[in-house]
């Protein structure tokens, strides 16, 4: 039986070829482990040149959920509590990772996935004294869980409530590759940088065999960070395999050629729901896209197309999500083109 296209995210395939051959180079060089190599010592010159910032540190770890679990879990004291959108990766997707680690998640009801300033000021102005948990950092995602991004206005109109509020502002760029490559966007690496306290640059989602980098913009934040990588088990002896991943991805741009192709796709896919006359959940402008259609036509095309159906509205309509990656054949769009018309 035919195996199905899938368009249910954007790590279902491996890693890119200049990535292998990169792995395949430096193979068999002799290096000291747990990211003390001459390999991470590369990768991370040439994210702090794209950042702006020579005083950044940068850690790289095996994936997301690691990331965000490590960061809010070694910035936060026991008794404070992170901010985030009601559809945050941190608060539907990581299983209470956050919550196990002993940090309450306030949450923000989210408009097109993203949250406001009127939404964090009215968490800071209702936890009041210490019989309640104290908020001390807001997270976002860049894209985020629904496909939307934060403009640069948004993004510093966020990061000065934070700074006014003596609050961190943490980004989580598991798909920052895709967003600082859509069409839609007006920020570079480096505005991130300089907005955020700390963010991760995601390369699971975006090439990478494995790995996200996690960049402390703030170095005094980052200190102990290596302390507790290895007491949680997330230092990796051969952490030269992530290392040469971000060296790869950072060396000619590859990190975002990838980007641009996974939003083109997506773009292409986009295009033609609208003019066979469907809408959008949110506007579409990145790899993920979650179109409005009969449930009668999304059962038609789960016979050749893995996806999400994402929401149900009524009996007869159902909204779908589509993911795009760097690997998406053109050929797959078209023909998925033609079954929707």
């Amino acid at each position: 039986m035919e195996s199905k296209i899938s368009f249910k995210n954007d790590y279902s395939e491996g890693a890119h070829p200049k990535i292998l051959e990169t792995l395949i180079q430096t193979n068999l060089v002799q290096e000291p482990g747990y990211g003390a190599d001459s390999i991470c010592k590369q990768a991370k010159e040439y994210i702090i040149k794209e950042t702006g910032n020579p005083d950044s540190q940068i850690f790289f770890v095996s994936g997301g959920t690691q990331a965000n679990l490590l960061v809010i879990s070694h910035l936060l004291k026991p008794y404070e509590s992170v901010i985030a959108a009601d559809t945050g990766h941190i608060e539907v997707h990581e299983t209470g990772a956050i919550e196990n680690s002993g940090h309450k998640i306030n949450l923000i009801p989210n408009r097109e996935g993203k949250i406001n300033i009127e939404g964090i000021q009215a968490i800071v102005n209702a936890h009041t004294d210490n019989h309640m948990v104290k908020p001390a950092m807001v997270y976002i995602s860049q894209c985020t869980e629904l496909g939307s991004i934060y403009s640069k206005a948004e993004l510093m109109e966020i990061s000065n409530c934070c700074k006014s509020n003596n609050l961190l502002l943490f980004i989580d760029g598991a798909r920052l590759g895709t967003a600082l490559t859509s069409s839609a966007i007006d920020l570079t690496l480096k505005d991130i940088a300089n907005l955020a306290d700390v963010f991760y640059i995601g390369g699971t989602k975006n090439g990478a065999l494995l790995g996200e980098a996690i960049v402390f913009h703030n170095h005094k934040l980052s200190q102990g960070f290596d302390y507790y990588l290895k007491q949680k088990g997330a230092l990796m002896a051969k952490g030269r395999v992530l290392g040469a991943q971000f060296l790869a991805l950072f060396k000619d741009n590859l990190f975002y050629e990838l980007g641009t192709h996974a939003n083109v796709m997506a773009a292409k896919l986009a295009s033609a729901f609208k003019k066979n006359g469907y809408s959008f959940a949110t506007e579409p402008v990145s790899n993920q896209i979650f179109p409005i259609i009969p449930l009668s036509l999304a059962e038609k095309l789960t016979e050749k197309y893995e996806f999400y159906i994402w929401q149900k509205l009524d009996e007869q309509n159902v909204v779908i999500r589509l993911v795009s990656s760097w690997a998406t054949k053109e050929s797959w769009i078209n023909q998925f083109i033609e079954d929707i018309q």
